[in-house]
């Protein structure tokens, strides 16, 4: 099976992937929720705006200037002066009067420690010293307990400007550090998640003690876990969505986008795995989180893809994406598999979509094989044609048609597999049909080439080489694809009529060496053997560069057409033999003969033992001379040749000059006892005709 890993190491031409999360660099934020627009609102006043308004319309004159200058200079100036509010201007040991080293967590601004100054808390913040979230709540504690206290209106307002302004740049500052969580110490990612987890709790509180009804404005739920999962969609967008640095050799735009976002999901979901889930707290669901936001950007654009009429190549790659890929060597990969076994992560494209693209893959793969086929059975008959001598391979007459057409189907079908074995499955149905369908094409295609091209000086080597090639085929599709025999039958139509044109000659001149037996009345039967065996002998060269089994199945037509040409001539009805002994010496010369046949037969690799008592039975019928023991051995002879019919009998007993007609008429009728007999399995009697 094509696997994914195969892609994701050592591609040439493109960069390597960085081990680590790397979310976006640079200092861009995140886009708020309606309630963090209403945060921003009330952070528009920088630090030297703090003081509270004067009352509208009202001009200050000089004396009430003096007074204020005198007043201003008793008083805490800026955020220093808003939170001497809360603190009743004593400075308490411990305050933030400089911002302390980051990295050196401040035990003292818990959420009972003295508060600080607004100042030094924006100092603090901004800094990144995430230990003035503490203080901070505290401040907005505070803050409701003096709304809850009866505090006036515009103070309460101004007040809460300001606690809000401050959780602006906290909000901002824990999200930026979450966005790029490999990047900080552990320590810091803990403060910061700290954080979160802190105002989640206080979100629940505060809803479930409903809305107030002071002056206060509503500013929870602050929702930044929300916020944060919303910075994790963006920051897998960001990163699925960066353009390959180069597409590798031989490989589209497409599928080098599909393996850069593959490829990053699978390394940024085991570095999350391995090291921010020990990190991060149950609640937050880091690795789910994660996995849902890629899955969801690796679904949009697959789905986004899926809507455009695709080439046959980018359905290929789309299904294994989808159906294998992205399943098995993502989802299910050794890292990865328990930690999303709960997620439901689901698949990348709705199943009717997949099916479609199934059907539209099975069609042009078909398609694309028959047309394969075709013109690979046009250049081999092209050859055959122009004279053009076969390869030779180990001695025997090859081509590279059979195993060119086995890889095309056998590409096509671990292609499908490549994909799902159910798919797989249903291609392998329709390519056997259409070799099934080509295998007749090639039939028809050589049975023209035998007809047409016998003055060629190639053509008893291209045809060897064509029946050499049913062997490759016949192996394959028994032993891979246990195919029906009826499938096979355009190969031994295409291997018969092979036989039959190599055979073409030999035959001829076997014919009047036969046609001796019945002009001399069979004087000289074992000098004519010798001549039919030398003849044969002769030829046998010829047939060399067969492979071995065809060689032997050659044989076994030569064996058979042996056979059958003598019976012939013993039934030609021209020789009576009216004595016993006549009768037994024609039955010793049928024997010797018959022995000089197998013996040739076998010793040339022959396996038709099936042939073996045919003409030694005909020997015994003639030589016995009781009726009832003619009966017997016509019987049995019945038994091994269901064809042998009474016209067959007939002709045999014709020889026997001193039957009488009812003794023939009875020994006929043994015969009738087999008439329903089943067809044989192989033909010799029935190739046989008689008058």
């Amino acid at each position: 099976m094509l696997k994914m890993m195969t892609f994701f190491q050592g591609l040439p031409g493109q960069q390597p992937m960085p081990g680590t999360l790397d979310f976006l660099r640079s200092s861009q934020k995140l886009p708020s929720t309606s309630e963090v627009e209403s945060e921003a609102s009330m952070s528009e006043a920088s630090s030297e705006d703090l003081m509270p308004p004067l009352e509208p319309g009202v001009a200050p004159d000089k004396e009430e200037e003096e007074a204020l200058k005198k007043k201003k200079k008793n008083k805490p100036k800026g955020l220093a002066g808003m939170f001497s509010v809360f603190t009743k201007g004593k400075k308490k040991k411990g305050q933030l009067g400089s911002v302390e080293p980051e990295g050196e967590p401040d035990t003292s601004l818990g959420l009972h420690a003295p508060l600080p100054s607004v100042e030094d808390l924006k100092a603090a913040l901004e800094r990144g010293r995430l230990e003035a979230a503490r203080p901070l709540l505290a401040l907005e504690r505070e803050l409701q307990e003096a709304a809850a206290g009866g505090a006036g209106e515009e103070e309460l307002v101004w007040r809460q400007s300001k606690v809000e302004a401050l959780y602006v740049l906290l909000r901002d500052l824990v999200l930026g550090v979450l966005r790029r969580p490999l990047e900080v110490a552990p320590e810091r990612l803990r403060q910061a998640l700290a954080v979160v987890v802190e105002q989640e709790r206080e979100d629940r509180q505060a809803a479930a003690a409903g809305p107030g009804t002071s002056a206060l404005a509503a500013t929870r739920p602050r929702r930044w876990l929300q916020l944060w999962q919303r910075g994790v969609l963006e920051a897998a967008e960001e990163r699925m969505g960066r353009r390959p640095v180069a597409c590798a050799e031989g490989r589209s735009e497409a599928e080098s986008s599909f393996l850069h976002m593959g490829r990053t999901m699978k390394e940024d979901l085991e570095a999350v795995v391995e090291r921010l889930k020990p990190l991060f707290p149950a609640e937050f669901g880091v690795v789910a989180t994660y996995a849902q936001s890629y899955h969801e950007h690796f679904a949009a654009h697959l789905a986004a893809m899926a809507q455009f009429e695709l080439c046959e190549r980018d359905t290929y790659m789309l299904l294994v994406w989808v159906q294998n890929l992205y399943p098995n060597d993502i989802i299910n990969s050794p890292k990865l598999a328990g930690e999303l076994q709960g997620v439901g992560l689901g698949n990348l494209l709705p199943p009717k979509q997949i099916r479609l693209l199934e059907a539209t893959f099975l069609s042009n793969e078909v398609a694309k094989v028959k047309e394969l086929m075709d013109r690979a059975l046009k250049l081999e008959s092209q050859h055959w044609a122009q004279d053009v001598a076969p390869q030779r391979l180990d001695g025997h007459c090859h081509s590279e048609l059979a195993i060119d057409i086995i890889q095309i189907i056998s590409q096509a079908q671990a292609k499908a597999e490549s994909i799902t074995p159910d798919l797989g499955m249903q291609i392998k149905q329709v390519l056997l049909a259409e070799l099934s369908a080509f295998l007749r094409s090639y039939q028809r295609t050589f049975d023209e080439f035998l007809e047409r091209c016998k003055q060629l000086s190639n053509y008893r080597a291209n045809v060897i080489a064509n029946i050499n090639n049913c062997l490759s085929f016949r192996t394959s599709m028994e032993q891979k694809w246990q195919v029906a025999q009826d499938s096979l039958r355009p190969l031994n139509e295409l291997k018969n009529h092979g036989f039959d044109s190599l055979l073409q000659n030999m035959l001829m001149d076997l014919k009047p060496l036969f046609k001796k037996f019945t002009q001399t009345r069979w004087t000289t039967p074992a000098q004519t053997m010798e001549e039919i065996i030398a003849t044969v002998g002769g030829r046998l060269s010829e047939f060399s560069e067969l492979q071995d089994c065809f060689r032997k199945e050659l044989m076994e037509v030569i064996h058979l057409h042996l056979v059958k040409e003598y019976i012939i001539r013993l039934s030609k009805r021209r020789l009576v033999l009216k004595t016993a002994e006549q009768q037994q010496q024609l039955a010793k010369h049928i024997l010797a003969n018959a022995e000089v046949i197998q013996n040739f037969c076998t010793q040339n690799g022959s396996p038709a033992t099936w042939l073996q008592p045919a003409l030694p039975t005909l020997a015994e019928i003639i030589r016995l001379q009781d009726p009832s023991a003619i009966k017997i051995e016509v019987a049995t002879y019945a038994t091994c040749y269901p064809d042998f019919s009474k016209g067959h009998l007939s002709a045999i007993l014709s020889i026997k000059g001193n039957l009488s007609t009812s003794d023939v008429k009875s020994i006929r009728s043994i015969l009738d006892v087999n008439t329903e007999v089943q067809e044989p399995s192989r033909s010799l009697f029935s190739l046989i005709k008689v008058a």
